[in-house]
């Protein structure tokens, strides 16, 4: 037993890590699910084999007193046929030390499993998931190492049919251990797949932690220095570019069922929170290539500013969002911050605006809703035209005498208020503002009681 001892005996730097990394891996996917295969013990096809749950079929079971003596004396020779079968077969698998060390050890505890009928340990399960996690963590499909495991299968057959032989076995016997090593060889490829999945999970959910984190960095109130950002995109695989614009969305009705689209890798997105939203170095690429997919999304996107200033664009984008679906904004496909300035200008306090429209409007405040529609828009049409009665007639479609007689009333009412510039820019931004929210929503006048 020296010998099997000695050949499945894995340095303990390389079991502790694996278990360590195999426990991170697993605690911060507890949650993610695997694939259907996985949990039903799926197991690769083979030539000439049922694809269905693994049925172990432990050596010891099968093999007479003489065989599994001479399986523990040629324990490492096995081992070498292996090793020298796979790098043969498959030189793009990389026997490295620490795969050669895994499949010795894989080779002692199988003889120790066929010598002693035991069940496999947990150690088992870990060298095996741990080889798949070394093939994600390396770049590479699990193709190679699902061949060599094959190969090596196949090579632990010949060597052990051929002892097999030379003592006197039956055909009955020989069969049954081939299903028996064919057997383990599903048993290790389906641990390898679960390693291989988890550490894609785990994966995948560190670059959305890093990726979320990185956003909440660049739109924080007080900007994370330069050094801070630019580990925090590394670590998100992002390159950091000079300027940035932020897109809001919103769904367009509640249906539980919107789904989230698909985006390219440069698109840093949340969410998570109560209202999406999307970082974009290139807006106008980005939208054009996004139309298609955001049909059951408003889309509001915000200015072009320098990424340290990305929480300027934040914030416009979602100023120009409320007042989208307010209805002061027209809703179309995607509605761009920077053909609105003015409206968002104009509304950006509301509560301030209200002040500035009671006292530039108080001269009105006494009027009937009817009388005061009707000064209001000839005051307006006046202020930005400043034009004779009868081109204001023209633009309100009535006719000069009712102009006249609007003007004369307006005279009255503000006095020589209307000989003062910053009077008139004052009423003028009121009554715009009043104009742009009552078409959106019924309500009283802007500064009145």
């Amino acid at each position: 037993m020296t010998d099997v001892t000695a050949a499945s005996a894995l340095p303990d730097l390389l079991l502790e890590s694996a278990a360590g990394k195999d426990s991170e891996l697993r605690t911060s996917t507890a949650n993610s699910s695997l694939p259907d295969s996985l949990s039903s013990g799926f197991t690769p096809e083979s030539p000439g084999r049922r694809a269905g749950p693994v049925e172990r079929r432990d050596l010891g079971s099968l093999l007479p007193a003489r065989m599994a003596h001479w399986l523990g004396e040629h324990v490492d020779a096995l081992a070498a046929a292996i090793l020298e079968e796979i790098q043969n077969s498959v030189p793009q698998f990389r026997l490295d030390t620490t795969t050669n060390h895994g499949i010795r050890r894989a080779v002692g505890q199988c003889v120790e499993r066929a010598l002693a009928a035991a069940k496999p340990d947990e150690n088992w399960n870990l060298l095996f998931r741990t080889f798949g996690r070394i093939e994600f963590e390396e770049g590479r499909s699990l193709d190679f190492l699902q061949t060599a495991y094959g190969i090596g299968g196949r090579a632990a057959w010949q060597h052990i049919s051929a002892g097999g032989r030379a003592l006197g076995l039956t055909t009955d016997v020989l069969c049954r251990c081939a299903d028996a090593i064919f057997a383990y060889v599903e048993e290790i490829s389906a641990l390898s797949i679960e390693g291989y999945a988890v550490a894609q999970n785990h994966s995948a959910a560190a670059l959305s932690r890093h990726r979320r984190r990185l956003l909440e960095l660049l739109v924080a109130d007080t900007p994370a220095t330069g050094r801070i950002v630019a580990e925090h995109a590394t670590s998100a695989h992002w390159d950091l570019p000079p300027d940035v614009a932020v897109v809001v969305l919103e769904p367009r009705t509640v249906h539980p069922g919107i789904g989230i689209p698909d985006l390219p890798g440069e698109i840093l997105a949340a969410f998570d929170g109560g209202q999406p939203w999307l970082l974009t170095a290139n807006p106008a690429r980005d939208m054009r290539d996004l139309a298609g997919k955001l049909g059951d999304w408003r889309v509001a996107v915000g200015p072009t500013v320098p990424l340290a200033s990305a929480a300027s664009s934040l914030a416009r984008a979602r100023q120009t969002m409320r007042l989208l679906k307010r209805g002061v904004i027209a809703d179309t496909a995607v509605v761009w911050c920077a053909d609105h300035l003015s409206t968002l200008c104009l509304l950006a306090d509301e509560v301030l605006l209200e002040e500035l429209c009671a006292r530039a409007l108080a001269p009105l405040a006494g009027l009937t809703p009817k009388r005061r529609a009707r000064l209001c828009d000839t005051l307006l049409t006046w202020l930005q035209s400043r034009g004779s009665a009868p081109e204001i007639a023209a633009i309100l479609k009535v006719h000069p005498q009712t102009v006249r007689y609007r003007l004369h009333q307006l005279t009255d009412l503000f006095g020589e208020r209307l000989d003062n510039a910053d009077d008139r820019l004052d009423m003028e931004i009121a009554l715009r503002a009043e104009h742009l929210l009552a078409a959106a929503e019924p309500r009283r006048p802007v500064g009145l009681a």
